[in-house]
């Protein structure tokens, strides 16, 4: 028999009863988990953390749970939502919560903790664009104590110690933050006599006070105060703390409260493509040291974003195909084409500076001539890097930058070189360097090796776009302006990304975009696309080190296609046109599913159907020549293509060899055109590893194939068509999507902004809101299949707005091409039954201007084009030449340059007075607001009324009956 006497003099642990508490709704069969890093709390494994339990308090549903820990304990923590299995549905967005006991605590208390769930929308003050540029004075404010941290002690049983812990990231200098509420302890609603919460980092505000437990139920608001006396009361209704008053309820409660109740921040920006920028001392194209004076222009406009399409190097071809800028050569190299060619060297020979002089001018015309821009930097650059390669490859600065990016940056050179060598970037063309190693990576980079001045070279012009690109960076930090970047869906096919890590990659596929606004035959951009079943073995670090890279010069960045996250359009590397794919992953039809509904004739319907009669349709008299080229007969007055022509590439290719030798006389683009049409002439496609699985075809029932079916096949085809685009996949692309996104999302604190245009699955809007993702709105392309316009008063918060995109025709040139669509704005937006000006006037433009940035998104982004319209001095040049991308045309040579130089705007205050005021006007926040801000002293009645017409100034109406007229420039 054990003697308990043993263990007399052994001190009983302190045990404290943890309660946790949070609303939210959840549907049948979901439950909620709490995790956290301690073993009670499961040590980060959701399926051994605390299972809460639900009840209702009033109309609210909470969910509840509790655990007994020792004194002293400490754990991070969030909030899981998870099925009956434990698996994870969705989880909490932001930073971890951190569990505190307070110091001192008596064994057998009671704390408990209040918390909010945390939506993307919360993790926002996080995110760099806010904590280090917008908001960057209120980060820099002293923590006044530890976070967690309780001041007071407890020494009565009737008294309850509540903690107050608000988000407030958007404080002046000289603003404290206050709770008021109907308690003593509050101050009865009197700010002076409130309770001054303190500091303690991350924008968030604690302080605590001893309540009476005949307190509550206790209301109460948040409020900032400034030094003399005025103050800003959070809007809405008051808060309520409700705690159990009886013996067994809290000692300590420990309220988080989420964000305070502002007015949603609201902000502006430019969008311009670096190539496109002009300036005074730029060689042939925008480089980034200009984006300092475009960084000024943005300050003296009232723009708080400065958005830039892709700045990695896209050297693929060596000619101007290689403009398109979503297709990088590195995902981790900056464009040598950005270079500032003076900022090389400190001691410029007079030879080399008058070589720039004279490539400024030869260089400075209407287009950006991509070719000999980029030959004669590389050209200047190697002649500077000849008399100081010795002297840079020695310094400090330079093996730091060396030895920090040796990983991306030593197989980028060495690809550059076998690029070069091999005068090809395809890798499979390099012989025995085709495959990567990294025992050929170190003797191909070794400072021994013949070329290691060729290697060197490439460093060199890396290490100098980073500097050039992080003074530029750090420029916009301290001017408040937020640099966003892009980052493409894919890379280039014969890219150093597919050659050191082809595991990564699908090569035999390409990447698109199925028929949309921009193309009906859809888009095949050429990518391959990306083995995530690999990437995932790793944690996706390939990606995560990519966002790490952008990370270092950039604050916000635009995700290219984030559709591509939850499914990609799929496309065979033999294709060329983007119709005729798949979307990966997706469910596929079966075989044993469309025999169980009498489709069995699979090469009918897989198979290109060709009658005679089509063929006659489509080439007249000549298709007897043309079927004699490219087709066989099988059967009576039913053909197939040749083998030698029986892909897209295929035709084109045999196509082109045929007109070369002038064996067919009609147009080349009609009669591909044309075979294409055949060749898509098909229902359902097979997929290539798996002859069992096939997909419907994309606008199935456009095709004759369709059309000749009997009336029973029709309407299953209609049925499984629908069923296959609109409803089967989506539980499988969002849980593909939040394998993917996070992944992303956590590897920086870049603000994300997804490009979420195009045919838009109904589970990616949910799934961008729970992570914080915001959206894109183009007016022209609205969301909403029964809308022909956006209207912006009705745009959600979370989303950025624009009147135009890279994609498309600025407002400009769309008003003036379109006569339907100008008359159909005009009236509907606009509320005139008048004819509208064929001119994109600029009375025009302010008014599209305007209802954008009075709309409720948090961001208003505009391309410099639509900003330089509003002044007809810069509208001579024809709408047309402005365009920056045609998406119909994948050659399409990206060398757009605005007209006139950054110096110049800078000096036109007319145009800068008018879009600030703009900006001003609509309540949206812009640099320099945070030391004009003043707090106004308000009764709790007027704050509301106040509010009232805030929100009034967002819900901007579009029934204006005429267009606000503003004076012409």
């Amino acid at each position: 028999m054990v003697n308990l006497g043993l263990f007399s003099e052994i001190k009983p642990l302190v045990s404290v009863n943890v309660r946790f508490r949070i609303p939210y709704y959840t549907q049948w069969g979901q439950s909620l988990v709490v995790c956290g890093s301690e073993p009670v709390l499961g040590s980060g494994n959701v399926k051994k953390g605390l299972l809460l339990t639900p009840f209702h308090e009033g109309d609210a549903l909470i969910w509840g749970g509790s655990l007994a820990v020792p004194a002293g304990f400490q754990s991070d923590y969030n909030y899981y939502v998870v099925d009956d299995e434990r698996n994870v549905l969705r989880w909490e967005a932001g930073n971890k919560r951190k569990l505190l006991l307070p110091d001192g605590v008596e064994n057998g208390k009671v704390v408990e903790l209040h918390d909010l769930w945390q939506n993307g929308s919360d993790s926002l003050p996080s995110k760099s664009a806010f904590k280090n540029v917008i908001f960057r004075t209120s980060s820099r404010l002293a923590i006044e104590k530890p976070l967690g941290t309780i001041k007071n002690k407890l020494d009565q049983e009737d008294l309850v110690i509540v903690q107050f812990k608000i988000c407030c990231p958007n404080i002046a200098e000289g603003i404290s933050v206050y709770v008021i509420g109907s308690s003593t302890e509050l101050g009865k609603w009197k700010v002076n006599d409130g309770l001054k919460l303190n500091y303690v980092g991350e924008s968030i505000w604690e302080g605590d006070c001893v309540v009476p437990k005949g307190a509550f139920p206790l209301k109460y608001k948040y409020c900032k105060y400034g030094k003399n006396g005025n103050f800003s009361l959070e809007y809405g209704s008051n808060r309520e703390l409700l705690v159990d008053i009886s013996a067994s309820g809290p000692n300590y409660t420990v309220l988080s409260d989420g964000m305070m109740r502002e007015m949603p921040w609201r902000g502006a920006g430019v969008a311009i493509p670096m190539f496109s920028v002009r300036s005074e001392d730029d060689v042939g194209v925008g480089e980034f040291l200009d984006l300092k004076l475009v960084v000024d222009w943005a300050v003296d406009s009232g723009f708080h974003l400065l958005q830039l399409l892709p700045i990695n190097d896209t050297s693929v071809h060596k000619m101007w195909w290689d403009s398109y800028p979503y297709s990088s050569l590195s995902v981790f190299a900056l464009h040598p084409l950005y270079l500032r060619l003076q900022a090389l060297s400190k001691n410029m020979p007079d030879d080399i500076n008058q070589e720039i002089q004279t490539a400024m001018k030869e260089l400075d015309g209407k287009h950006v001539d991509y070719e000999a821009t980029m030959t004669t930097k590389l050209s200047i650059a190697k002649k500077l890097f000849d008399l100081e390669k010795d002297s840079i490859l020695n310094s400090t600065s330079f093996k730091k930058f060396l030895s920090e990016n040796e990983e991306w940056l030593k197989p980028y050179a060495a690809f550059c070189f076998l690029r070069d060598f091999f005068e090809t970037s395809d890798h499979s063309q390099w012989g025995t360097f085709s495959q990567f190693s990294k025992n050929k990576l170190e003797k191909l980079v070794s400072k021994d090796s013949f070329h290691y001045d060729i290697i060197s070279f490439h460093y060199y012009i890396q290490y100098h776009l980073h500097l050039q690109l992080s003074e530029a960076a750090e420029y916009a930090k301290e001017k408040g302006v937020v640099l966003k970047g892009d980052l493409p869906i894919g890379v280039d096919r014969n890219s150093v990304d597919t050659w050191v890590n082809p595991n990564l990659f699908r090569m035999n596929t390409s990447t698109g975009a199925p028929p949309d606004y921009f193309d009906k035959n859809g888009q095949n951009w050429g990518f391959p696309t990306y083995n995530w079943e690999e990437m995932s073995k790793d944690n996706y670090a390939w990606w995560r080190a990519r966002l790490s890279q952008m990370a270092n010069y950039f604050t916000a960045y635009r995700i290219d296609h984030i559709l591509g996250f939850f499914r990609i359009w799929e496309l065979p590397e033999h294709a060329t046109t983007g119709l005729v794919g798949k979307f990966r992953p997706s469910i596929p039809l079966s075989q044993e599913e469309l025999e169980k509904e009498g489709i069995w004739d699979f090469d009918r319907l897989c198979k290109p159907y060709i009658l005679q009669d089509f063929l006659q349709e489509k080439f007249g008299p000549s298709w007897i020549v043309l079927a004699s080229h490219f087709m066989n007969e099988y059967q009576k007055n039913r053909y197939e293509f040749k083998e030698d022509c029986n892909t897209e590439k295929k035709i084109v290719a045999k196509l082109k060899s045929l007109i070369d030798k002038s064996l067919l006389l009609e147009s080349e683009d009609k009669l591909r055109r044309g075979l294409f049409d055949l060749l898509q002439n098909v229902v359902l496609i097979r997929d290539p590893e798996d002859a069992t699985s096939f997909y419907p075809r994309f606008n199935l029932q456009d095709t004759s194939s369709f059309k000749d079916l009997d009336e029973h096949s029709k309407n299953i085809f209609r049925r499984l068509y629908y069923d296959y685009y609109f409803n089967r996949q989506e539980t499988l692309w969002r849980q593909n999507a939040m394998k993917t996104l996070p992944a992303l999302l956590n590897s920086s604190d870049m603000l994300a902004c997804g490009e979420d245009l195009g045919l838009i699955p109904s589970c990616v809007h949910p799934v961008m809101q729970e992570l914080g993702l915001i959206g894109l709105r183009i007016q022209r392309m609205p969301s909403e299949s029964d809308l022909e316009f956006g209207i912006p008063s009705q745009y959600g918060y979370m989303t950025v707005c624009a009147p135009s995109c890279h994609d498309c025709s600025t407002l400009r040139a769309w008003w003036e091409e379109d006569e339907d669509r100008r008359r159909s704005f005009f009236k509907t937006m606009v509320g005139s039954d008048s004819l509208p000006p064929k001119q994109c006037v600029p009375e025009i433009v302010y008014f599209v201007l305007r209802q954008h940035v009075e709309s409720p998104s948090m961001w208003a982004i505009f391309p410099l084009q639509d900003l330089l319209a509003l002044k007809e001095a810069y509208t001579a040049r024809p709408a047309i030449e402005e365009t920056i991308n045609d998406p119909t045309n994948p050659k399409h040579y990206w060398r757009f340059r605005v007209h006139v130089t950054m110096e110049s705007l800078l000096k036109d205050r007319q145009l800068t007075t008018v879009i600030k005021e703009l900006v001003r006007g609509s309540a949206r926040s812009y640099p320099g607001q945070e030391e004009e801000a003043n707090l106004v002293v308000v009764s709790e009645k007027e704050q509301i009324k106040n509010e009232e017409k805030e929100k009034e100034k967002i819900r901007v109406t579009n029934q204006d009956p005429k267009i606000t007229s503003i004076a012409v420039l």
